[in-house]
């Protein structure tokens, strides 16, 4: 199972430097949290009103978002993913969004994180990731 931060899957609804490699890796599916479809929306309107985006690149990006969101699988049960978040927050430096999502992947994994990738571009919680025990991907 791997399982996708909404960091990587930004990558995959616009064009950013590593969308290649994530792209490759998304073949094998998607898992992750039922929340990040709002992170990844936000990450677009952010960089369409900073001027990053054109309209028709949001336009795309939101799309793919759509699509993306219709294929992965969502991990929504909140009370387990909020309890290992929790201990999350004590443990690792990582704020509570991240926390959230680390919760749920450990949740997707039944608190068994070996075997099993944790996609993510976010350097605080790939550590975190690894730290429990994931296969952090990409390779950096």
């Amino acid at each position: 199972m791997r399982y996708w931060d909404a960091s990587a899957l930004v990558s995959l609804c616009l064009a950013e430097e590593a969308t290649a490699a994530l792209r490759s890796l998304a073949a094998a599916g998607i898992a992750t949290w039922a929340v990040s479809s709002v992170e990844i929306a936000s990450a677009i309107e952010r960089r369409t009103r900073e001027g990053h985006l054109t309209q028709t690149e949001h336009a795309a990006a939101r799309a793919a978002l759509l699509q993306l969101a219709a294929a992965w699988t969502e991990i929504s049960a909140l009370a387990p993913v909020r309890d290992r978040a929790l201990r999350l927050v004590a443990t690792h430096a990582v704020p509570a969004a991240d926390a959230m999502q680390l919760g749920a992947a450990l949740v997707a994994v039944a608190d068994r994180p070996a075997g099993h990738a944790f996609v993510c571009a976010d350097r605080r919680l790939r550590e975190a990731a690894a730290r429990e025990g994931f296969d952090v991907l990409p390779d950096r």
